[in-house]
């Protein structure tokens, strides 16, 4: 027996078990239920709105990267410019043939700004268009662009040299056309053309939906058409995307290769979710915010639970427990009451984000480095915010906290 032993009267204070430790820190809480819920809330409310705000935008990232590769990010547009003089430049009429010639070119199709309007009859004023455009296009446009027939038909080398308009999905609702409207006919450019077609929005081509489009043939023939392209689409193969773009130019309009822009309509896509990712980090600020406050919550909640308990404590420790146990016990309830309130979080903004996700028909996506990031938080806070009541209790003498005061 050492001397120390022997200065104690040969006793030595017993070692808690993590267990025992964790049973110690849950009598503590489940004396209190109603506080505890309460205190646990605030925490699970911060950890549910981190988990939800970076879910969502990992769903929401999850259906763009789906439709990109389901639309492709290898097509380009190419579109006139402005000469040096400011005005309005034109690519040449044989630049879709020229394009066509890339090497590495899959496919290459274009449509034309007509100078005419579309209406539902001839009885509507001409100057209430409906914001619809009129397009001349070529036959091999909807499968370059990746656009879909809704109802109908697509415009076949027989229907472009007659008039016949295939409607973007705006333009088939802003002029009052459905499914159940096909052969019927429109006012177009002093015109009747009949409809044959309505597309389904496009999603890369935005400009087709509120067009009413027709043949290059009959544009030129009835309407006036010159005959040049406004706007060019272009597939090429994935890994040769940047070559070709760096070519299209000089390629489109070899004579004024400064005239032509070219664009990548998936950027667009992309750009918005560079967008969300902003407006993530702010609502995660936002969800911090509301963590701290849950923390500060349950350091509330721990430094009145040491003020109750006075007498407890006097009593563990005239019955031999150390500083060091009782300051364990405190923590253990803070941990314990943290992570309570993560854990609820965490499946809280789960479910948040599977809910919103599937109103959106978005695939879920809650990466894991969230949830355990959430819980791991909580650990966090629940040590900060129970260190300072558990020393407070340590710091009690036997007889001042049996006495209560």
């Amino acid at each position: 027996m050492s001397r120390r032993d022997r200065q104690r009267g040969g006793l030595r204070p017993a070692r808690l078990s993590p267990g025992d430790v964790a049973r110690v820190g849950a009598i503590g809480l489940r004396t209190r239920p109603l506080r505890v819920v309460l205190s646990a809330l605030g925490i699970a409310l911060g950890i549910a709105a981190m988990v939800a705000v970076v879910g969502i935008s990992a769903s929401s990232r999850a259906d763009l990267n789906a439709r990109l590769d389901r639309l492709g990010t290898n097509l380009l547009t190419v579109t006139p410019g402005q000469t040096l003089f400011g005005e309005s430049a034109k690519l040449p009429k044989e630049s879709v043939g020229m394009v066509g010639r890339i090497g590495p070119v899959l496919s290459v199709s274009a449509t034309g700004i007509v100078s005419a309007s579309v209406r539902r009859t001839d009885k509507i004023p001409k100057d209430e268009t409906g914001g619809i455009g009129v397009l001349a296009a070529r036959t091999d446009l909807l499968g370059t662009v990746g656009g879909k027939v809704r109802s109908g038909a697509w415009l076949n080398p027989a229907t472009a040299k007659y008039p016949a308009v295939v409607l973007g999905s705006s333009a088939a609702k802003r002029l009052g056309i459905d499914q159940a409207g096909l052969d019927v006919q429109v006012w177009l450019g002093g015109r009747w053309f009949t409809v044959v077609g309505i597309l389904d929005p496009v999603e890369l081509a935005g400009e087709l939906d509120s067009a009413a489009l027709i043949g290059f043939d009959v544009a030129q023939k009835l309407l006036g058409f010159d005959g040049h392209p406004t706007r060019l689409y272009e597939r090429s193969t994935e890994a040769s995307v940047d070559t070709v773009r760096g070519v299209l130019p000089a390629t489109a309009n070899p004579k004024n290769p400064e005239e032509v822009l070219v664009s990548r309509p998936s950027d667009a896509l992309a750009a918005r979710a560079a967008a969300d990712t902003a407006f993530t980090g702010l609502l995660l600020g936002l969800g911090a915010v509301a963590l701290l406050v849950g923390g500060v919550g349950v350091a509330n909640t721990m430094v009145i639970s040491v003020l109750e308990r006075r007498q407890e404590i006097g009593l563990r420790r005239a019955l031999g427990a150390t500083r060091g146990q009782v300051r364990l016990q405190f923590l253990a309830e803070s941990l314990l009451l943290s992570l309570l309130g993560g854990v609820v979080g965490a499946l809280l903004g789960a479910a948040v984000t599977g809910g919103y996700a599937a109103t959106r028909g978005w695939p879920m996506a809650v990466p894991s480095w969230v949830l355990a990031g959430g819980v791991l938080a909580t650990l966090v806070i629940g040590t900060v915010a129970g260190a300072y009541p558990a020393m407070r209790a340590a710091r009690l003498a036997p007889t001042t906290a049996l006495a209560g005061t």
